[in-house]
């Protein structure tokens, strides 16, 4: 029985993008499901809530079992599939990988709600607040350090591509939307990423969407 990954509108849903990516990037098959959100309408509010009680997606369907929220689907991808290491092998690495993603599921809510996913935008910089500017830091360091470390293996954040990139990828589209000026190393980092088969199949998708939510388009 196939996968079934419930998702939003790719143009605006970045914690459905996560998962998306992580199955997509390694060829794992799955049905996708997709349910706009925000249109106000009960019955795809019914839809998602038919997958999951949390009335959120994504959520994922593997027979009788469910899991929602991005980071949990990612971590029962990578049982169900050991061999597309999505975490690395090494112990400590595989802590390290743990810890940045733990960090960008739990974190980064100024950079977040100042700079909301949205693949339509046009590409133009807003003035930042500090405490967005410095988790732009944050992430920055992050993604360096990983290269500076690993980079030996790979060009991904641990060599090969794995659940940590899957994590920060909705970051590089905010980056790029927002016209947020970063290091080379990072600028590198995030033309790695957009050349990944799977995020330009995302962004294809949610470019061709039509579906617009106003109170997203504010920024």
């Amino acid at each position: 029985m196939a996968l079934k990954l419930v998702i939003g509108n790719k143009n605006y849903s970045s914690w459905s993008m996560r998962p998306w990516l992580a199955l997509r990037a390694n060829d794992i098959a799955f049905e996708e499901v997709f349910i706009p959100l925000y249109t106000d309408d009960k019955a795809d509010k019914e839809r998602i809530l038919s997958f999951t009680h949390s009335g959120k997606v994504p959520a994922l369907i593997d027979g009788d079992v469910t899991v929602w929220d991005s980071l949990s689907i990612i971590e029962y991808v990578a049982e169900r599939f050991p061999e597309a290491r999505l975490w690395p092998e090494d112990r400590a690495h595989r802590a390290h990988a743990r810890s940045i993603s733990a960090e960008m599921h739990s974190g980064f809510m100024p950079l977040r709600n100042e700079c909301g996913m949205n693949l339509h935008r046009p590409v133009r910089a807003i003035e930042l607040s500090a405490d967005a500017r410095a988790n732009v830091a944050r992430i920055q360091e992050i993604w360096i350090d990983c290269r500076e470390r690993y980079g030996k293996s790979g060009p991904f954040l641990f060599g090969a591509f794995g659940a940590a990139d899957a994590m920060f990828a909705p970051v590089v589209h905010r980056f790029r939307t927002y016209a947020i000026p970063v290091a080379p190393a990072a600028t590198a980092y995030m033309e790695t990423m957009m050349s990944v088969p799977a995020f330009q199949d995302w962004t294809q998708g949610g470019l061709a969407e039509t579906l617009l939510i106003a109170k997203l388009e504010a920024v």
